[in-house]
C-alpha cells in the first residue's frame, strides 16, 4: 500500500564508476535497513516493510584455494576456525559477596582486522591466520533483484504492506506520517520520496461516490416533487434517504464495512425512497378523499335543513385525521414490506460468496441490505408520523402538470395501439428478435468495470538467463524514453526486478515490474483517457526488441494474481508432469488464442530456458581418492555465500560468509581447475572429482492443486 525510494540526493548513481556506484548501494541499503525500515514497522496496521534493491553488505573471507594447500590446511579448517573464533556464549551467573554477576564469554569478531588475526593452525609455534590464506573484505550479498526509477539508475526500494483486515486508507496515512518523521533522523546527502500510496486513489474514488450519492439524492427529490405534485410529500419522502444512509453507515460501522466505490457505489435512491414513495402518496390520496368526503356530507345537510350557509372549515379533527393516516398507512404496509423484502432476498446468495469475490462483492450486498430494512421500517414508522404532523391541512388530490402532459401525450398513442394490436405486437416481436438476436450477442461483457487507478503497471518478459546488469540498464533506457516522451503525463516510473529482501513476489531476473503514476489529468495533452495513454504506452515500448510486454494496473494485477494466480484479466491453465510437454502444447494454445478477434498480450508463461552450471560430484572418483562429498559441495557453495555467522557493529548485525575470489569464479573453466587437497596431501582438480556441465533447466516452477503449470 506504501511504495518509496531511497537515493543519493544530487548524485546520478548511473555515471558512477562500479565501485563507487557498489559503496554508495550498499550505503544506501545500510540505512534502509537499520534507519529507515526499523521506525516503519512500528506504524499500527502494517505487516512488513520489505527492502528491495542496492547491495547487503557482508563481511568477506575470500579464500584462495591455492594459499590453503601451500599451507597444508583443508578448506574445512579455514571454515571452522572461522565460525569457532565469532561467538558469544552466557555463563550464567556466579556470587560475590552477596552479590549476583552475570557471566558473559566474548569472542565475537567486530571489523575485519579481528577476522584477518584468527588462528587456523600453529605449525611448529608459527601461527597460520586467517589472513595467510584469505583476504578478508567488505562485501555485499548475491542480488535477485534490483530497482531503478526515473531514469536515474538504481535505487533502494521500499515497500510497505499491511495486515490482513486493515483499513489501507488509515494504515497509508500512518504511514505517510511517519515517514515525515523519518526524513528528520536521515544523514546528509539522503532523500526519501514517496512514489506510490493508496490515499490517493481512496480520496479520489470516495469523493466520486460522495459527488454521486450527493447529486443523486438532489435528482430524487426534484423528481418526487415533479410526480408527487406535492412540495411537502415530496420533502416528507426526501427524509428517507439520509435516514435510510445512516441505518446504512450503521450497519457498515457494526459489521467493519469501509465505505468503498463497491459498498457505497451500489446503493440505489429509487429503492431507498420506494415504500415510502407509496406510503404518503396513500396518505395523501385517503386524506384528500376524507375532505371531500365530509364536504359533501356537510353540504347535503345544510342544503335539506334550508339553513344559512356557512364555510366549511376544512380542518379534519385529531382523531379523524389520524384514523385516515392509519388507515391508509395500513393499506398499503404488506405490499411495500413485501416489495423490499424481495428485493434484500435477491442479494443474499451474494453473501455465500467466499474468498476474494467475497471480500469484493459481501459489503456491497450488506451495504444495500442495511439500507433498505432501514428504508423499510421508516416507511412504516416514520413516514406515517411525519404524514399526520406536515401534510397539509387542506389538501386534494390533484394530478401534477407533468402527469397531465404524459397522460395527453399518451392517450392517442393508446388509442392507436388497442386498434392495431397486430402491428403493435408484429413490431414488439421485431424489436425483440433484433435486440436478442442480433445487437445482445455483439455486446462487450466484463464481470467488473475496470477502475481507473491513475497508475499503470507493466509486466515485462526476457529471455531466461538475462543478466541482472543488462535489466537495469534495459529498464532504465526505457524509463528514460517514457519520462521524454510523456512528461506531461507520467510523473514517477520506476521497475522492480526479481525479487525483495523477503521474497512475497518471487520473480527471476528475466522478470520486472514497470510502475507508471500519472499525473493529474487535467494535464495531460498525449490522450484522455488512461486507456488511450495506456495504448500509446504499449506503442512506444513495442519499438524496443527482446522483450514481452503485458500492460495493466497496480490493485488490478494483484487482484487477478489473488483470484487465479496470474497477473492477466484472461487465461488458459495447462497443468501436466513434463515440462516439454507443457510447453509444446502451450505454444499451440497460444497460436488459436491469437486467432481470435480483440486479443491483446498473447504470450506464454515462461517456465525453461535457464542455464544452470551444474556441478555433479562423481561418487566413484570421490571414493578413490578419500575426499568426502561435502568437501566438494561445501567449496560449491563458496562460489555463492557460505554463511559463517555475524558481525556486529554497533547495533548493526551483517553476515560473515565465505566467498571465493572472483579469480576462481569467473566461468566453468576456472571452477572445474580449483584444487582439492586430499588425505594424503594429494591435489586434486575438482573437474575430476564432479563433472562440470552448462545445461538447461527450468526458470520457474509453478505448481496447483499438487500438478505442474503453465499459462
Amino acid at each position: 500500500v506504501f511504495h518509496y525510494v531511497v537515493r543519493a540526493e544530487g548524485v546520478d548513481i548511473a555515471s558512477l564508476s562500479k565501485e563507487r556506484r557498489v559503496e554508495k548501494l550498499t550505503e544506501l541499503r545500510t540505512i534502509h535497513d537499520w534507519v529507515i525500515r526499523p521506525q516503519m514497522r512500528t506504524v499500527a496496521g502494517s505487516a512488513e516493510v520489505n527492502s528491495w534493491g542496492g547491495y547487503e553488505k557482508q563481511f568477506q573471507v575470500r579464500i584462495d584455494p591455492n594459499q590453503v594447500i601451500k599451507h597444508g590446511l583443508t578448506f574445512d579448517e579455514v571454515v571452522t576456525a572461522v565460525r569457532e573464533n565469532n561467538r558469544n556464549v552466557g555463563g550464567g551467573n556466579i556470587t560475590r559477596n552477596a552479590e549476583m554477576l552475570l557471566v558473559h564469554g566474548i569472542g565475537r569478531t567486530v571489523n575485519t582486522q579481528q577476522i584477518e588475526n584468527i588462528v587456523i593452525r600453529a605449525k611448529d609455534g608459527v601461527p597460520i591466520r586467517v589472513r595467510d590464506v584469505a583476504d578478508v573484505q567488505i562485501g555485499h550479498e548475491i542480488r535477485r533483484g534490483a530497482v531503478t526509477a526515473d531514469g536515474k539508475g538504481e535505487v533502494v526500494y521500499g515497500l510497505g504492506f499491511m495486515l490482513m483486515g486493515e483499513n489501507s486508507h488509515v494504515v497509508t496515512n500512518s504511514l505517510k506520517a511517519k515517514m515525515e518523521e523519518v526524513k528528520a533522523s536521515l544523514p546528509p546527502g539522503v532523500e526519501v520520496e514517496t512514489v506510490y500510496d493508496r490515499t490517493e486513489l481512496v480520496d479520489h474514488v470516495i469523493g466520486t461516490v460522495e459527488q454521486n450519492l450527493f447529486e443523486g439524492g438532489l435528482l430524487v427529490v426534484a423528481v418526487l416533487f415533479l410526480f408527487l405534485g406535492n412540495l411537502r410529500a415530496g420533502l416528507i419522502v426526501a427524509i428517507a434517504i439520509p435516514l435510510s444512509m445512516l441505518c446504512a453507515f450503521s450497519g457498515m460501522l457494526r459489521f467493519g464495512i469501509a465505505a468503498s466505490l463497491l459498498s457505497l457505489g451500489s446503493i440505489d435512491f429509487g429503492l431507498v425512497v420506494d415504500s415510502s414513495v407509496v406510503m404518503i402518496e396513500n396518505c395523501v390520496r385517503k386524506l384528500a378523499e376524507s375532505r371531500e368526503s365530509r364536504v359533501q356530507s356537510q353540504t347535503t345537510s345544510q342544503s335539506s335543513s334550508g339553513s344559512r350557509l356557512w364555510t366549511l372549515d376544512s380542518r379534519l379533527c385529531s382523531d379523524s385525521r389520524l384514523a385516515v393516516i392509519r388507515e391508509a398507512a395500513i393499506e398499503v404496509r404488506k405490499p411495500t414490506m413485501f416489495g423490499e423484502m424481495i428485493i434484500m432476498i435477491v442479494y443474499l446468495p451474494i453473501l455465500t460468496l467466499e474468498g476474494v469475490e467475497g471480500k469484493l462483492f459481501r459489503p456491497m450486498a450488506l451495504t444495500v441490505i442495511f439500507a433498505l430494512a432501514g428504508s423499510m421500517i421508516l416507511s412504516l414508522t416514520l413516514m406515517p408520523v411525519l404524514a399526520s404532523y406536515l401534510l397539509p391541512k387542506h389538501i386534494e388530490e390533484r394530478e401534477p402538470f407533468l402527469i397531465r402532459w404524459i397522460k395527453r401525450a399518451y392517450r392517442p398513442v393508446l388509442r392507436f395501439t388497442m386498434h392495431q394490436r397486430v402491428v403493435v405486437l408484429g413490431l414488439a416481436l421485431c424489436v425483440l428478435v433484433v435486440a436478442f438476436g442480433l445487437i445482445a450477442p455483439n455486446l462487450g461483457s466484463e464481470f467488473v468495470p475496470k477502475l481507473s487507478e491513475g497508475a499503470i503497471a507493466i509486466n515485462v518478459v526476457r529471455l531466461a538467463g538475462t543478466d541482472l546488469d543488462e535489466s537495469i540498464r534495459y529498464n532504465t533506457q526505457m524509463e528514460q524514453a517514457l519520462l521524454q516522451e510523456f512528461p506531461n503525463e507520467v510523473e514517477h516510473v520506476w521497475s522492480r526486478i526479481g525479487s525483495a529482501e523477503v521474497a512475497t513476489d518471487p520473480m527471476g531476473i528475466e522478470l520486472t515490474d514497470v510502475f507508471i503514476t500519472l499525473r493529474a489529468r487535467n494535464q495531460w495533452t498525449r490522450a484522455t483517457t488512461q486507456d488511450r495513454l495506456t495504448e500509446l504506452i504499449r506503442l512506444s515500448l513495442r519499438e524496443l526488441p527482446g522483450q514481452r510486454i503485458a500492460m495493466t494496473q497496480p490493485i488490478e494485477m494483484r487482484i487477478n494474481e489473488m483470484v487465479s494466480g496470474i497477473r492477466s484479466d484472461v487465461a488458459v491453465k495447462l497443468f501436466g508432469d513434463d515440462f516439454d510437454t507443457l510447453v509444446d502444447k502451450a505454444e499451440e494454445i497460444e497460436k488459436v488464442l491469437r486467432s481470435i478477434d480483440g486479443n491483446a498480450d498473447v504470450a506464454v508463461e515462461q517456465i525453461t530456458g535457464q542455464p544452470v552450471l551444474q556441478i555433479k560430484v562423481k561418487q566413484d572418483e570421490i571414493a578413490r581418492y578419500g575426499v568426502s562429498a561435502k568437501q566438494v559441495l561445501d567449496l560449491v557453495e563458496s562460489l555463492g555465500s557460505f554463511k559463517l555467522g555475524e558481525v556486529y557493529e554497533g547495533q548493526l548485525r551483517f553476515p560473515l560468509v565465505v566467498r571465493l575470489p572472483e579469480q576462481f569464479r569467473s566461468d566453468p573453466t576456472a571452477i572445474g581447475a580449483i584444487q582439492i587437497s586430499t588425505v594424503s596431501g594429494e591435489r586434486i582438480p575438482l573437474q575430476r572429482l564432479a563433472e562440470i556441465k552448462v545445461v538447461e533447466g527450468p526458470s520457474t516452477i509453478t505448481r496447483e492443486w499438487g500438478y505442474r503449470r503453465i499459462t
